[in-house]
């Protein structure tokens, strides 16, 4: 049978374009419908913008660290239009690379939805049906929005980039790595952040001690934690959002964000309707290749939700690629893959939490605690928090968790080595460099914890 397209590709982001521009200039014949902006999430309404805001809002901080360090530096005020002017250029700049890149590559782009007629035909919104050999879906996820009255009256995190103005006072439902980074965030550009927290402990699932440790920073630097808090009540009055809490606390807001999980972009794509399995969050089920239920159909990115992290997205494009279009059949590799939370302060990891590796057996922990010299210096008090984890009876390190300023740009070489097995000693035979935080990876004397 002849096909219009090797490979059509619904959604435009990260991963998508990767395995569209790979098979394109392979010599494959390949389309891609974007109904959005070209980029997706990461470059349009995820990463890319938020860190940006991440800098705009460190500032504040680091005028008054140049005063203390004799600089005449006054912090004046913020201006929020000229920042989204500037923000929209960049992230225009970036979608005008993504897209030139896709079609220098040979790509078609179909700038409307596309969504799975048969298993080998994508429909587009204007009813034009294409037909391909493979059919890959790269549509990403969303934020969500919980079911209860009111909730029409929060935004969501895509909302955040395009707000009129700055709120005075904001509440943050939500207390997972996007609530805590926007509360950073909205914190250092002014604005009186506060955060209903369902449990008793921001970001689930990450190390305890270092979790511990972002949320007294967190707290330190004058954002507001309601634990063991949930909203119960929401009203509109006039251009505020009233709140009620189940702790009984409530106040007017002059934005409710959302930050309560995101869910995957499968909702009327037709996947079921050919036999593409979805799992109970929405998720697309795939093997260890990406393949779906329906062998012409293969899935990748947040979609699948498996790691929801624009690079574990790439590569798993790569190993897309290999395996369909180079017959090198090629599993995504989902081990020690590092990540960093940009919070303020920053939180970077890679491997297991401490009650993780706990219960993979004997372990020993490492852990120090330090005013960095460069706040320090300026009558800061906030400290940093580095920590090692290594099997007892290999020393190989099994988790690294860093706190602090720069952490993600140190835990990206550590990664590296902790992926070739590095162990505590190999840490132990490295010469520090002096003065820096990161000498103290490799400076790290006695266990301070010794886990059965």
């Amino acid at each position: 049978m002849d096909f219009d397209y090797d490979l059509f590709v619904i959604g435009g982001g990260s991963g998508g374009v990767r395995a569209a521009r790979l098979t394109a200039l392979g010599g494959k014949k390949v389309g891609l419908a974007e109904e959005s902006r070209m980029g997706g999430t990461c470059v349009i309404r995820g990463c890319v913008p938020k860190k940006l805001m991440v800098y705009a809002s460190e500032y504040p901080e680091a005028i008054e660290q140049a005063r203390n360090y004799g600089w005449g530096a006054e912090k004046g005020s913020f201006d929020w239009d000229t920042f989204k002017g500037h923000l929209n250029k960049e992230l225009d700049r970036l979608e005008g690379a993504y897209e030139g890149n896709a079609e220098k590559a040979g790509v078609d782009i179909f700038k409307q939805r596309g969504k799975v007629a048969d298993a080998h035909t994508v429909e587009l919104a204007d009813g034009t049906r294409k037909t391909a050999k493979h059919i890959l879906i790269a549509v990403g996820g969303r934020p969500a929005r919980p079911e209860m009255d009111g909730a029409e009256h929060g935004i969501v995190s895509n909302d955040l980039f395009n707000l009129p103005k700055l709120p005075g006072k904001m509440l943050i439902v939500g207390a997972g790595y996007i609530g805590c980074e926007f509360a950073g965030i909205f914190n250092g550009l002014g604005v009186d952040v506060e955060m209903f927290i369902r449990k008793a402990q921001i970001l689930r699932g990450f190390d305890d001690e270092a979790r511990g440790h972002v949320a007294d920073c967190m707290q330190a630097r004058g954002v507001t934690f309601h634990t063991g808090c949930a909203p119960i009540a929401i009203e509109k009055r006039g251009d505020k959002v009233w709140v009620k809490g189940s702790n009984g606390h409530e106040e007017e807001y002059d934005t409710l964000l959302w930050a309560t999980g995101r869910k995957p972009n499968t909702d009327g794509l037709g996947l079921e309707e050919v036999g593409v399995k979805l799992n109970r969050r929405g998720a697309i089920e795939v093997d260890d290749y990406g393949q779906t239920a329906v062998p012409s159909i293969y899935a990748l990115g947040d979609v699948i939700g498996k790691v929801e992290l624009t690079p574990v997205a790439i590569r798993e494009a790569v190993a897309f690629h290999e395996t369909v279009f180079k017959g090198n059949k090629t599993k995504m590799d989902y081990d020690l893959i590092p990540s960093a939370t940009f919070t303020q302060p920053e939180l970077a990891t890679c491997g297991l939490t401490e009650e993780q590796a706990e219960e993979a057996g004997p372990t020993n922990v490492y852990a120090t605690a330090f005013r960095p010299m460069q706040s320090a210096f300026a009558g800061g008090d906030e400290r940093v928090l580095f920590k090692m984890l290594t099997e007892r009876d290999t020393d190989k390190i099994v988790g690294i968790h860093i706190v602090g300023p720069a952490a993600a740009e140190m835990m990206q070489f550590v990664a590296v080595a902790m992926k070739m097995g590095a162990t505590k000693a190999d840490f132990d035979r490295t010469c520090a460099i002096h003065p820096s935080m990161a000498e103290e990876l490799v400076t790290l004397k006695d266990p301070v914890r010794v886990l059965a």
